[in-house]
Formats: C-alpha cells, structure tokens, sequence
C-alpha cells in the first residue's frame, strides 16, 4: 500500500494509488456480465471506484484521474454537482449579493436558453477545456452573435468558479475559452452629426415643454438613459452650471446607485443647458422623488416611454430618419409608403457629448470621468478614433522642431500651418452660410 503524506489536515498520495481490474459477474437473470473497474484513492486518501465498460476507457481515466489527483484537482462523481445545478447556486448567490435586478434577469435567460439546453446535464468534474472550446464553437454555428456567445461564456466561467470556491469542483476549465471578437465586427461609435444635433434641438424647441431641456441635458452632459430618467434637482447646481450623477433607475424603475464607482461623478453644462433647464423648473410638475423629468404619476419615465415619447418623436419631427428595415429590406407601411424611424438611440445622444468634448480637446481622462467609464482603455477602446481625428500631425511636427531646433527654427513651418488653418476656416465659413 502507498504511503500517504498529511498537509495541513489534507492527505496526499506519495505513489499512485490506481489499479485498473476486470470484474466479472454474473446477473439474477443469469446473464454475464464485464466491465473494468479503476479503483484509486483521492487526495483526501478515500477510496474510489470508478466503472467502465471498455478497458481502454479505464486506462484513460487511470491517466486523467492520476494525473489530477497529484495536482489536488480531482473531484469524484459522488462530489461533483451538474452544471444545472452549479447555475441555480450561482444565480441564488446573485440574488444575495442583490445585484441589478436587470443583471441577474440576464444571468437567468443565459442559463435558461445559452447552457442548461447543452451543458445542464452534465457533471462539473466532466468538463473540459475542449469541451467548452465545442461548445463555445457551436454557439457560434446555431447563429449567435458574438458579443451573445462572449456573454454566455463569461456566465458559465462564472458558474464554474463559483462552484469552485465553494468546493464541488477543484478546477475551472472554462478560465482562457475566450470569444475575440472579429475585426470587422469592431464598429466605430458613430455620434449625431452637428447638423442633425441642430435640427433636433430645433424640433425639440417646438414640442412639448420637457423636450428641449431633456435633449439639451443628453447632448451636453452625456447621461446615460438611466441616469436621466432617474436626475433629481438636488443634483443640478445651476449657479455653478453642473450635474452630479449618483443614482439610476433600472428597467424596472426602481432607483439606486449607479452600477460602479465611476458612475458617481460631476459634469460641467453650458450656459445654454443651464437656461433651457432654469426655465424648465418653474414649470416642471413636482415629484415626491423630485425629479427633473418625471412620467405624470411622478415617477421616472419608463425607458420604453423615452424612446416612444421623446426619442422617435423628436427625429421624426427633426426630419432625422432612416428607413425602418427588417430582414434586410425596408419596412412599407399600409398606405404603401416606406416607414421611417430616427436614425439615432438615447445612447447615441451620449456618443454626441463624448465628441463634442474631445473636438474641443479635452484631456482624455476628463472624458473618462465625464462619461462614467470604468477605466480608461473603455475611452479609448469607445472613442479613440475621435481623439485621433482632431490631432494635427502637422502642428504636433512643427511643435517638436521648435523645442529641439529653437524658436526660428520653426517658422516657415508655421506659417504654412496658419495659411492652411485660414483656408479651413475659410471652408466652414462656407459650409455653414
């Protein structure tokens, strides 16, 4: 018998402890029977056994199950759970944890529709890196899209580690199956151009008291839909001209904190957004919530109601559309004409913020503040290409030969960047008349 070695109360096999036997019996019936069994001890020292009905499946598992057991990553059958069950464990923490009620909705439709139809069943010590590589592949094949699939496997590495760290599996095969996203699928943020901005605001002039001041406050402050639906007046200082942000409203419209801690922030106005919503408040109907664009009852407006009675409304008016396309061809209506929609979302309307700010060359970190991302490399990754597009490689140049080669060295290349900012003025002049 191999000698075993105690650590810390846990017990590890010095040698292999496997031995792989045929047994041979015989049923009620009277009908043989064979099989191959493995018998090991794990790395608690208990004894295991484990039945086969071919040889070579045996040796396998002797290999596999060795080589795990040395590791301290082997879980028996009668220790492991399925993943089914692993996922309702994981949603129930969730749950304890009282995470977005929006969040664990997903977390529950990638359970119900993305895993238990193809992994449910199956044992969390039988699942493999291969195995979840297939899976992620067949994902993929049955026409998801990959963002979809990306999300599903981070669910299910979720659900794997935590059934690891609650003991019924000593590994998480699912760590490094990721989903990289194809390059052409990386579309760029494409905000509002300044002349659709103009014919919206012009619009919004125009239509019911609350609009102009609601496209204002997304157009300049870059609010997130959640985050304007849930903006009380305590937090708009209009003597300073700012917005705070330090709650939200989910799909439910139940208010809270906003989701991380970069979404809690301060963010400057223009005088313009600071007279639309001081003339809005003399008139905005009061709310126990005190809130700066409440629904009739008081409460904040249902995101469904936004884009219905607000965000189509405005384009529509604005002249801002495009048609209304499904299956690749466009929508007719009964009267037989085309039908259109707006061209842009609440969160394009955020996308419009981020690039008026970085055209006026604001630090790329004061964006990332304004904006409420995470991390910096969220910026970037968003809206990098609009920070590249203002930059003036010329100037950059010209800037560099005057700090090495002194203040004449410069100067012819300044003068011709001057007569070409001249004629580009020149140009725009044009373009706006």
């Amino acid at each position: 018998m191999a000698l075993n070695r105690v650590v810390a109360g846990a017990v590890f096999p010095q040698e292999s402890c496997m031995s792989v036997r045929k047994r041979e019996w015989v049923t009620p019936a009277g009908k043989a029977k064979t099989a191959w069994q493995v018998d090991y001890r794990d790395s608690q020292g208990k004894r295991r056994a484990k039945q086969f009905a071919r040889k070579k499946e045996a040796d396998e598992f002797e290999l596999t199950a060795g080589h795990e057991v040395r590791h301290g990553t082997h879980t028996a059958d009668s220790q492991s759970i399925t993943i089914a069950e692993a996922a309702k464990l994981w949603l129930a923490r969730a749950e304890r944890e009282d995470l977005e009620r929006s969040t664990i909705a997903a977390y529950g439709q990638h359970v119900r529709l993305h895993i238990n139809p193809y992994l449910g069943a199956r044992r969390l010590n039988q699942l493999t890196k291969p195995m979840v590589e297939a899976y992620r592949d067949g994902l993929l094949e049955q026409g998801r899209s990959r963002p979809m699939v990306a999300r599903v496997l981070r669910s299910l590495t979720s659900i794997v580690s935590e059934a690891e760290r609650t003991g019924f599996t000593a590994k998480n095969p699912c760590r490094g199956v990721t989903m990289r996203r194809a390059r052409r699928e990386q579309a760029k943020v494409l905000p509002p151009t300044k002349a659709d901005m103009r014919l919206m605001i012009e619009a919004a002039r125009n239509a019911r008291p609350m609009d102009y001041p609601l496209l204002l406050v997304l157009l300049f402050a870059g609010l997130r839909a959640s985050e304007v639906r849930a903006l009380p007046w305590r937090n708009v200082d209009l003597a300073r001209g700012t917005i705070t942000v330090d709650q939200r409203s989910d799909f439910q419209n139940v208010i809270g904190p906003p989701k991380t801690a970069a979404g809690w922030r301060t963010i400057p106005v223009p005088k313009t957004v600071v007279a639309a919503l001081t003339e809005w408040k003399a008139i905005c109907p009061s709310s126990d919530l005190g809130l700066v664009f409440p629904s009739r009852e008081g409460t904040p407006i249902f995101h469904p109601n936004l884009v219905v009675g607000f965000q189509e409304p405005i384009q529509l008016a604005a002249g801002v559309t495009t048609p209304r396309m499904k299956n690749g061809e466009a929508v007719v209506g009964k009267d037989g004409a085309i039908v259109r929609e707006g061209r842009y979302t609440l969160h394009s309307f955020r996308h419009a913020a981020a690039s008026l700010w970085i055209e006026q060359r604001v630090a790329p970190k004061r964006v990332q503040t304004w904006m409420g991302h995470s991390s910096i490399q969220v910026t970037f990754d968003t809206y990098g290409h609009l920070f590249a597009a203002v930059e003036d490689d010329a100037a950059v140049m010209a800037q560099l030969e005057i700090g090495v080669m002194g203040g004449s060295a410069g100067l012819a290349t300044q003068s011709a960047l001057i007569s070409a900012d001249e004629a580009d003025a020149t140009q725009m002049q044009h373009a706006a008349e």
